[in-house]
């Protein structure tokens, strides 16, 4: 591991002059740049004159070198993994949020099956889209908590590891990111990409595919605003000397069919075991081959798909997942019992009030409804019920007869139940006709900087 850089007393650099200079519209040197993260970091520079940086940033914007140095700047302040004793290529995969993506827990074992070496650092919930951390905490006695130590032994042991992030990983970020929820300055692309990549990059890796998300459960609804921030992460990827490529997924329905923690899992274990829901195995195989070619394992994305999909059909990577869980404390008999994972005291079904198609799912009321019921956090310091969450029935395109059900319900609080029917009410919309044409999962592919297709 390499130790953050030490701080200088003395600069011949001050803060106020660099707010000038960015609130003025020109460009940072690296050095100015450094000097800000670390002074920062290391409270040298106060909250106040930080958040008037951020404010200059998010209206001036910044170049792409400027946010090359900011994500190098932000994971060198602290440990970055030097994980070179391993002969596997690293890769990583890291997806903006949404509805009931479950993909990084096939991912991971599908790359570690495969022969490459998956660090996944990564994060809980936030506002109305699941988190890894609290999918695999579902699984009981699974440990996300490990120091870096216990994280490279399970690495060694089977190939992969999941794990939160560490007190020692960005520090800057994570002092940056309370700093920017609470200014106004969470939205500017510039500072979302350092955040992330600053993250994914400390965790020494060779490789990181993106899934960022578009439509009406991501973040950015627009998908002109995902393809801009997917070109700017692969670009500063590849200014660093990674290997990158984006994919742009549809998210204007809920991935696959359960949203909710354990129910997630359980969802992981069927596609793990060669079933599931077809658009969630579609984009783990494509995610998955991604991975393989940017790891030197797949010459093609054809054969990266068909390694990954052999790896489900030979129980390779369902016994990596075994490991994996086994290794980081969990249960591993619910792998053979999804019955052992947290289940609901009731469930209720939402039932469609006429016939025709799903012309719509406004998938942002579905995670949202799934919040409501305990399965993710209103409030920071909310505890999240495991148990809790939504099974679709229905999505785009299906057809449906009055009194069908479109979803069904799992809750333990009645009254939370009736807030979140209705807001799954609220979100189908049944027409006569089906759409006409359909959003694809995947919209774009932009690697080395451009659209690959």
């Amino acid at each position: 591991m390499n130790p953050p850089p030490e701080s200088t007393s003395a600069s011949p650099i001050r803060a106020v002059d660099v707010i000038r200079k960015k609130r003025d519209g020109a460009e940072l040197s690296r050095t100015e740049i450094e000097y800000l993260v670390r002074g920062y970091t290391t409270g040298e520079i106060p909250d106040y004159q930080a958040a008037a940086w951020l404010m200059a940033a998010v209206l001036r914007g910044l170049t792409r070198a400027e946010t090359a140095a900011l994500t190098d700047a932000m994971l060198r302040s602290g440990e970055v993994l030097d994980l070179s004793a391993f002969p596997a290529k690293k890769v990583d995969k890291h997806s903006t949020g949404g509805v009931g993506d479950k993909t990084s827990l096939i991912l991971a074992p599908v790359a570690a099956a495969g022969g490459l070496l998956v660090p996944m650092i990564s994060g809980r919930g936030l506002g109305h889209t699941g988190g890894t951390l609290d999918k695999l905490e579902s699984i009981p006695g699974f440990n996300v908590n490990l120091s870096v130590l216990q994280f490279c032994r399970v690495l060694e042991s089977c190939g992969c590891a999941m794990i939160g992030q560490t007190a020692e990983i960005a520090p800057a970020d994570r002092k940056l990111y309370a700093l920017r929820d609470v200014t106004g300055t969470v939205e500017s692309p510039y500072l979302i990409c350092a955040s992330i990549m600053s993250k994914k990059l400390a965790e020494g890796i060779d490789g990181l595919v993106l899934d960022v998300k578009t439509g009406s459960g991501a973040f950015m609804k627009k998908e002109e605003d995902a393809a801009f921030l997917a070109e700017l992460m692969v670009q500063t990827g590849e200014r660093m000397g990674k290997k990158m490529a984006a994919l742009i997924t549809d998210m204007d329905q809920p991935l696959g069919l359960r949203v909710g923690n354990a129910l997630e899992v359980e969802e992981v274990l069927q596609v793990l075991r060669g079933g599931g829901p077809e658009d969630l195995r579609e984009l783990c195989w494509e995610l998955a081959a991604w991975m393989f070619h940017l790891g030197g394992l797949a010459a093609t994305i054809t054969q990266g798909r068909h390694t990954a999909e052999q790896l489900i059909v030979s129980g390779q990577a369902l016994e990596k997942f075994r490991q994996m869980v086994t290794l980081q404390g969990g249960d591993a008999s619910v792998i053979d019992n999804p019955g052992r994972l947290p289940k609901p005291r009731h469930t209720l079904d939402v039932v469609s009030p006429k016939s025709g198609y799903v012309k719509a799912i406004q998938c942002e009321s579905v995670g949202t409804a799934c919040v409501i019921l305990g399965g993710g956090r209103e409030k920071k310091e909310d505890s999240v019920d495991p148990a809790v969450g939504l099974v679709l029935h229905k999505k785009v395109s299906d057809r449906v007869t009055t009194g069908e059900p479109l979803c069904t319900i799992h809750y333990n609080s009645q009254a939370l139940a009736d807030r979140a029917k209705k807001l799954v009410e609220e979100s189908y919309e049944i027409a006569n006709a089906p759409p006409a044409h359909p959003r694809p999962l995947v919209h774009r592919v932009i690697t080395t900087s451009v659209e690959a297709n």
